[in-house]
């Protein structure tokens, strides 16, 4: 039986669904962005092996550079304003707002070579998307126990106390515009990237973090609806949840 023409009416009902269905759009560009991942994240984990040989943080710029090709595909353009504050030679603590899956091509954008990144330890799990993490040198937490938490961040965590590392928020502005899960909404678009100035933390206490927990919070919900253009509902919307990202 020759299976090409149903090949062939089974491909053209499926373009026909993407030109007539913006559901079917969204869903087509996640599932190409899935795809994307984790193909790529084989190609990557090979050029790491061949290039490093093994679990280093030199491997984030291999990474990156392969993450950083998806805004071609996808049509998006990052616009950063502030780059400068992040190549200064210091250690510090990076921290942005999270919003989608979308994520990760704004942080490979931003980031610098050599940033060790934090990530729950469902994401090693996940193939091929695990092995890059890996060997990129992510630190994977289990946030269901927090004793290993602690543990694993325990070497990270004695270096910011002894030097006290300043505090660099990243903000990335609203997808809204041409991303929505809600709507089914994905097309091209333009992302905005704040990075402001460090929040000092040299002299602070335990019972400092409180008021710097707020500085930083409230840094940054300034800076996302100044860059993302975003009206504030009622005066008081919801600002960006400040997550952890180096």
């Amino acid at each position: 039986m020759d299976v090409w023409p149903w090949l062939s009416a089974a491909l053209l009902l499926l373009l026909l669904l993407v030109q007539l269905s913006r559901s079917a759009k969204f869903y087509a560009k996640i599932g190409l962005y899935c795809a994307l991942c984790f193909t790529v994240s084989i190609v990557a984990a090979a050029t790491c092996l061949l290039r490093h040989g093994g679990r280093t943080v030199e491997n984030m710029s291999i990474i990156s550079w392969f993450v950083r090709s998806f805004k071609y595909l996808y049509g998006l353009r990052f616009e950063i304003k502030g780059r400068q504050r992040l190549d200064e030679d210091r250690s510090c603590v990076i921290i942005s707002n999270h919003q989608s899956i979308l994520d990760m091509m704004g942080l490979m954008e931003a980031l610098p070579d050599r940033c060790v990144q934090i990530a729950k330890r469902e994401l090693l799990f996940l193939g091929p998307v695990g092995l890059i993490m890996y060997l990129g040198g992510v630190i994977f937490i289990n946030r269901q126990r927090s004793q290993t938490a602690v543990s694993a961040l325990a070497d990270v965590g004695e270096r910011m106390v002894r030097e006290k590392v300043p505090i660099v928020p990243v903000v990335y502005s609203s997808f809204s515009s041409f991303y929505d899960s809600r709507t089914k909404l994905f097309t091209s678009g333009t992302i905005k990237v704040e990075v402001l100035d460090a929040v000092p933390t040299r002299g602070l206490t335990v019972a400092d973090i409180p008021r710097l927990m707020d500085t930083c919070y409230q840094a940054m919900r300034t800076s996302f609806f100044s860059i993302s253009k975003t009206p504030q509902e009622n005066g008081a919307p919801a600002g960006p949840a400040a997550q952890p990202a180096q």
